[in-house]
């Protein structure tokens, strides 16, 4: 599958990343579901991490012990769950109705083929209904259905054969996993929010095996972040980092429905967040420390990378609470771009996740044991 992939952007790091990428892509890992997702990240980064470690809530917490620890350290974090939505109530029938569990876009689901989770970890296919096209009133055909309308059907005959496999309220909902090679390099994926960012961390902790950082390391894949930034709080919590490092999505304006919203495409390199505010709910977000700024920008530089850069409402990632844990955390956003956001067949280019791999990891190489991130004029 990943052939032309490799031909087009040779190089085996390229093919690790692609194939790790859709492996990712296709584990159903929905917010406070992640198991499968605790155990394939857990499992590769363990060879590369001095050691490795569950928390309550799911977050995969490993640490790349620093040559030279000092009172510096550094978090890089990429979230492991996904968005969809969960069973809340059976008909008797046999067919299911749901609720959007994070930001699942309405319009996409009609006719979605999804999977439910079973009680004992099995998933069951079904589709989301929609009205027959030959019976759709034509004042209809062009109204987005809201999902309390709508109901996923499994196949089921009535409601003591869905309760037999195991599915009940509260069941998780998933897109279909899929992953697909596309032209240039690029490809499509359920979830590339953010498995991408899991590929990346996986990367990352292998080529800091083969160079070991000075600074200490932890690398950690958080939990619940589709379901209001739960995780990456909690772990950071535990670890009390000086700095984080957020890897994550940024939306990619280059196609025609998002012409000039932004200036971020696929195959320009990595993206740096300079301002995130979601503007809505949390009103929260996340203005990047100027010194991390530096440090990420240098090490492009020296890596000659070309990056991008963006300031976005309605968006937001576990940066903006992980600033917040302790005495302060300084924090940065970094990213790739990404079509169709939250659509379950989002498009990314293999090589933007290459490239932000080399960029972090050249951080965490240079990230010193005793930096101060402190802001006091003295310390300037």
């Amino acid at each position: 599958m990943l052939e032309n992939i490799i031909s087009i952007e040779s190089g085996s790091r390229q093919m690790n990343i692609a194939k790790r990428l859709e492996k990712y892509c296709k584990v159903p890992a929905l917010a406070g579901f992640e198991e499968p997702m605790i155990d394939a990240l857990y499992s590769d980064l363990k060879p590369f991490c001095d050691s490795i470690d569950v928390d309550i809530l799911g977050n995969v917490i490993g640490k790349i012990n620093g040559t030279n620890p000092g009172s510096s350290n550094l978090m890089i974090f990429a979230h492991i769950d996904s968005i969809g939505m969960i069973i809340k109530s059976i008909d008797e029938n046999g067919y299911l109705r749901m609720e959007r569990l994070g930001g699942v876009p309405e319009k996409v689901l009609p006719a979605k083929t999804v999977v439910v989770r079973r009680k004992n970890g099995a998933h069951v296919t079904g589709v989301i209904g929609t009205t027959s096209h030959h019976f759709t009133a034509p004042a209809d055909k062009y109204v987005v259905t809201p999902i309390t309308e709508l109901f996923i059907d499994i196949g089921a005959k009535n409601l003591a054969e869905v309760l037999e496999l195991g599915i009940d309220i509260g069941s998780p909902v998933l897109y279909e996993p899929s992953f697909r090679e596309l032209l240039n390099g690029r490809v499509s994926g359920t979830s590339i929010d953010d498995r991408g960012g899991c590929a990346v961390l996986v990367e990352v902790a292998q080529r800091l095996k083969v160079s070991p950082p000075k600074a200490d390391i932890f690398i950690v894949g958080s939990v619940q972040e589709e379901f209001n930034l739960r995780g990456a709080m909690v772990a950071a919590q535990k670890i009390l980092p000086t700095a984080a490092i957020s890897i994550d999505l940024s939306v990619s304006c280059d196609t025609p429905d998002l012409s000039g919203k932004s200036s971020l495409g696929l195959g320009l390199g990595p993206v740096l967040g300079t301002m995130t505010f979601h503007g809505r709910g949390t009103l929260n977000g996340l203005i990047p420390h100027p010194k991390m700024l530096d440090l990420f920008e240098a090490a492009a530089k020296s890596q000659n990378i070309k990056t991008q850069k963006h300031a976005s409402l309605g968006m937001l990632t576990d940066a903006s609470y992980v600033q917040l844990v302790g005495g302060g955390v300084a924090c940065l956003d970094a990213g790739w771009a990404t079509r169709y956001t939250h659509s379950g067949v989002e498009v990314c280019q293999v090589s933007d996740l290459e490239q932000l791999a080399t960029i972090v990891t050249e951080v965490a190489q240079k990230f010193s044991s005793n930096l101060d991130f402190s802001r006091n004029p003295t310390n300037s």
